[in-house]
Order: structure tokens, then sequence, then C-alpha cells
């Protein structure tokens, strides 16, 4: 892979952070586009060898503490290996993930006994906490828990479940208490459902998604039939759930402007190489100003994203963490990659609408990457809200 959209970022780029981005690029091009070229333009699922590979570098502990077992690094160094592994398939990127977020709200025993486990890899989530009448409106929960003796009993549906067969447990965000039109987000709670992997919980059934992309594994649609909760599997407060849903959002956005990046890179690097190779009018695309305009635009755009990722990652490395930033980034880089993405699947031509190309896995992994964790919209919203006042 090539430095074409690297300006100097010193004093960012250390010799500790080049050595981890040296270490994930050539990882990626060994191990993970071989693969992704594969199986995403038949919709198969990330091999379990390729997980173990990742735990093996320590991918799903980069956040935690080394004294459970992780890396301990921050999310810079946590930015860095997501951009390169989003680079060859995003899916990829998205799994290191679910080893290392939402376990803020884990107590001193729930994380002595799970996050060396996660640093691993033996303990990877999927979050259930959308709902068909809860999307951006997430308070608006109606999945609900009922407590049976010591432990509880989960009724209700819950909507866009990646991972949920592939995890060893599902996260479930249900109502414990009804709903309080004048405080909705009170009465939520956070319950962990450990389960085997490749199953659902038992009192669970699922259909999976029929999406366009984000390949590599199924999204589901789940439905909770007095699913049993064990005792003790209650994540945070009683009541107190959606703070857990919404603590790590910061980090949640700096992930995915991350893998928006590495997306538009993608079509940048794939674009630059097919401009070369393309013979038209008996010479090289690439030599034509219409070309090298969009490239050189393209090129431009990612460095503007990733310059404001790193300033931002900086930030909270030094304890200066903020949901403004974190909204602005993930809107600047999403939008960004789909804009960059198009723009390379255009200088595919024909070409780039096939499956033979991976540009068209880069343009469709970024649309979506305006939708989750929180939309455009949403962050706008944020934005706006904080300059503005609600």
């Amino acid at each position: 892979m090539s430095d074409h959209t690297e300006a100097c970022t010193e004093p960012f780029l250390t010799e500790d952070r080049l050595a981890i981005r040296a270490l994930a690029r050539e990882f990626v091009a060994r191990e993970v586009l071989p693969v992704a070229n594969e199986l995403d333009p038949v919709a198969g699922e990330i091999p379990m060898e390729l997980r173990a590979k990742m735990a093996e570098l320590g991918f799903f502990g980069i956040l935690i503490p080394e004294e459970y077992g992780g890396l301990g690094l921050g999310v810079s160094e946590y930015a860095l290996v997501v951009e390169e592994l989003a680079r060859g398939w995003m899916s990829v990127a998205s799994l290191i993930a679910r080893g290392q977020q939402f376990a803020h709200g884990f107590d001193a025993g729930q994380r002595a006994e799970y996050l060396p486990r996660m640093a691993r890899g033996e303990f990877l989530s999927a979050f259930a906490l959308s709902e068909a009448e809860a999307g951006s409106d997430v308070a608006n929960l109606r999945c609900r828990a009922e407590r049976d003796g010591d432990g509880w009993r989960i009724t209700g549906q819950k909507m866009w479940c990646t991972f949920a067969d592939g995890s060893d447990y599902l996260q479930v965000f249900a109502r414990t208490e009804p709903l309080d039109p004048s405080h909705r987000s009170r009465g939520i709670t956070c319950f962990l459902m450990p389960k085997e992997r490749g199953t659902l919980p038992d009192g669970v059934t699922g259909t999976p998604v029929r999406k366009i992309g984000y390949h590599g594994w199924k999204t589901w649609e789940l439905s909770f039939e007095g699913a049993r909760v064990e005792p003790g599997m209650i994540v945070g407060e009683e009541g107190r759930g959606f703070g857990v849903a919404m603590g790590d959002l910061v980090i949640a956005r700096i992930h995915t402007a991350a893998r928006a990046i590495g997306l538009a890179r993608g079509a940048l690097e794939d674009s630059i190489a097919y401009a070369a190779q393309r013979v038209q009018f008996g010479r090289p695309i690439g030599e034509n100003q219409a070309i090298r305009f969009k490239i050189a635009d393209m090129a431009t755009q990612i460095e503007a994203s990733r310059a404001l990722l790193h300033r931002i990652c900086t930030d909270y490395d030094a304890g200066q963490p903020s949901n403004l930033q974190a909204s602005m980034v993930k809107l600047h880089a999403t939008e960004m990659a789909e804009r960059v993405t198009s723009e390379g699947l255009q200088i595919h031509g024909g070409a780039g609408y096939t499956t033979d190309f991976a540009v068209e896995r880069h343009w469709r992994d970024a649309r979506l990457t305006k939708i989750f964790e929180g939309t455009s919209e949403i962050q706008m919203k944020i934005i706006s809200d904080a300059l503005l006042g609600r």
C-alpha cells in the first residue's frame, strides 16, 4: 500500500505509532485484503482464523489497560490501526471494537473477569440497542425486562444487531421501568447475555437483515421471548443503562471516522493503480487532466479528515475528550468518504460497477458510515446545538 495521501503529520506520528501502523498495514496486505476480495462479493463471513490472528497481534486489546492483558494504548493508536484495517475491509475494522468498547460501565469484578478475555479476543460483543421505533431516538425503547427470581426475563424486539450469532455475548438494553415521557432515558438497564459462538441465546430467535453491504458478518433482527438473564449480569446501575449506551460515543465516533478514512484511502489507492494501467485512446487514463484532478481532490479531502481526526485523538489522549469534536470528525470524515469512494468508482467506469474491483465495496460501506453511530443529521444537530444553543 502506498503513502500517497500522507503528508507529514509529526509530532502525531511518533516512532512507536509508525511501528504499530506498519504492523497493521502489513497485516492488512497479507491477511485481510485477499480474504475481503474473495469473500465480500459473495457475502461471506470473516474467517475464525483471521480473528485469531488479530488477537495474536493484540488488536482486540488496544484500549484495554496492561493490568488486564491489553496493550494500554490510546485512541491515537486505535485510530491508526482502524484506518489500516478499514482500508482492507471495514467489517474487520469494526470487529476490533467488539473487544474494547462499551466496557466503561463494568464494576471492578466485571473488569477483572471480562477484560482479560476481551483482550485475547475471547469475549466479543454484539450490541442490542436499536429497535424498529428506536433508532436515532434511542430513548424510545420498548423491549422490557421483568424480574424472575434473582434474575430477569427479557421480552421484545431488537434491530440492527450485527454479530449476534458470532459474538460471545449480547449486550442488551431493556426497560426495567415504564416509559416516563418526561424522562424517557430513565428506566433503561444494560444486561449481559453470555452465549456460545455461532448461536443465539436460549429464548432469542433472529432473522438476518438483507443488507447491501457491510458483509463479513450478519446483522440481525432479534426477538426476545422471555430470554433469561442470570444474576450479576447488569452493567452499571439498574435503570441507568442509557448512560452506558451513550458513554462510549466519543470513541465510537472516532472509530467510525477512522473507518471512513480507511475506506476513502482504499478508493484512492485503487484508483491511482487503475488509472495507471487502464488505457483509452492510446494512453493511460491517468494522463488525462480530468482524472488527475479527481485524484488530487480525493487525496486532499482524505488528508483534511485525517488531520482533524489526529487532532481530536491527541486531545482525547491528553484527557480532553469532546463530544462536539467527535461529532465534527464523524460528520466530516463520513461525508468525505462517500464522495471520495463515489469518485473512485467513477474513475473505474463500468468496471467499478462490478464486484471484480474492490472500489464498489468501499463505496457501499462508506455509505453506511453516514448512518451508524449517529446519522450525519444527528451530528449536525449536536454541533449546531453546541454552537447556537438548543
